[in-house]
């Protein structure tokens, strides 16, 4: 065996050793990097939403910069301020406009509780008397289900009371997120063009053109995943509710909402999105089940495959497979977070890798022989 053989071999183990061995010194000392992980916990969130809507709202400003207004192109650093300034005029606006029939909805939700404990109980009981648990003597067990309750009851007003300094601080975080991401995002608008001339000052010519194109796909990637996911949410939003307003459901807008919310996660979030609506069908009016499951099925089909396809399934070409591998994986290890992050986080690496793959392919072509 050749030198180069055996240093061969030997690269891998030893570069997993070497990975191996600086994990465990990590954990050891991580007390260094906790200051390090603190700034990353405070500036994750209002950074991952300014990405959100800066690459949901940049073609919007690419129409907007090729608008002349008698011969003169509009300011960038202006139609940046404009495009912000109505975001936060929409949100504002559809808060106003969404929030009374929410509380309305959830009130309602509310006073039919007892009842719908009731009929919880009358279905129950109309079950055991004709199954074979009628011989079955479950009122020990009625006791102990109503005991655990209070108990969890009690658990809960005592942790709400005695998190109140918790409460604060979520609050003080969402207030802060509030006033940051509009800050950040106008910044992202109006110098995002900016970040890859920066980095390509610091490159060789040849490397510079090179990371200029990657960081373009990797854009456009990004762009057309994340507007396109907007673009069906509120397609499922929207329709799911009409649809659920025209069957008369109970609490329809809300449940259109968690619909199009839940539709973010790929292949999971239509089943996520179904299952308030089947409960509150089945609590409070129970011959809505069927048309439910016909409003999503209907809404559902028309997404997969005519919305998703086109603009999503293009750009994207990641097999369901792989998606649901994805899903699973992302959401044992960082919950909804990641299942929302693992698919377009994904793109990115498979841009990165196809495009580091061609490189290879164009420097090192095979040879005939």
């Amino acid at each position: 065996m050749s030198n180069r053989q055996f240093y061969r071999r030997l690269f891998w183990p030893l570069l997993l050793l070497i990975l191996a061995t600086l994990i465990f010194v990590c954990t050891k000392i991580q007390f260094i990097f906790k200051p390090f992980l603190t700034f990353i916990s405070v500036v994750f969130v209002p950074l991952i939403l300014s990405g959100f809507l800066y690459y949901m709202l940049n073609p919007i400003l690419k129409l907007m910069l090729k608008i002349k207004i008698r011969g003169h192109q509009i300011n960038k650093g202006l139609a940046s301020l404009l495009l912000v300034a109505a975001l936060i005029l929409i949100i504002v606006w559809g808060l106003f406009l969404l929030i009374p029939p929410v509380i309305k909805e959830i009130s309602t939700l509310v006073t039919h509780l007892p009842q719908t404990v009731s009929g919880i109980q009358h279905l129950l009981n109309n079950t055991i008397q004709h199954s074979f648990l009628k011989s079955v003597d479950l009122t020990s067990y009625y006791r102990q289900f109503d005991h655990q309750l209070a108990k969890y009851a009690q658990m809960i007003l005592k942790g709400l009371s005695s998190r109140v300094g918790d409460i604060i601080g979520a609050v003080t975080n969402v207030t802060v997120v509030t006033i940051t991401v509009p800050v950040m995002l106008f910044y992202m608008l109006k110098d995002g063009s900016k970040l890859t001339p920066s980095i390509q000052k610091w490159l060789s010519p040849h490397h510079a053109k090179e990371v200029g194109q990657l960081l373009t796909k990797m854009n456009d990637t990004l762009s057309s995943y994340i507007s396109g996911q907007v673009i069906e949410c509120l397609f499922v939003g929207i329709f799911t509710s009409i649809g659920y307003l025209i069957i008369n459901q109970p609490l329809a807008l809300v449940l259109g909402i968690a619909a199009g919310l839940c539709n973010i996660i790929p292949y999971i979030g239509p089943y996520i999105g179904i299952a308030p609506a089947l409960f509150v069908s089945l609590t409070m009016a129970p011959n809505k089940i069927i048309p439910v499951i016909i409003v999503v099925l209907i809404v559902q089909q028309i997404d997969g495959n005519i919305v998703y396809p086109n603009i999503i399934g293009r750009s994207l070409k990641i097999h369901p497979l792989t998606i649901i591998l994805l899903l699973l994986a992302a959401g044992h290890i960082a919950g909804i977070g990641g299942m929302i992050l693992c698919i377009p986080a994904y793109a990115v690496v498979k841009t990165v890798a196809e495009y580091f793959l061609d490189i290879y392919r164009i420097e090192h072509p095979v040879k005939e022989e």
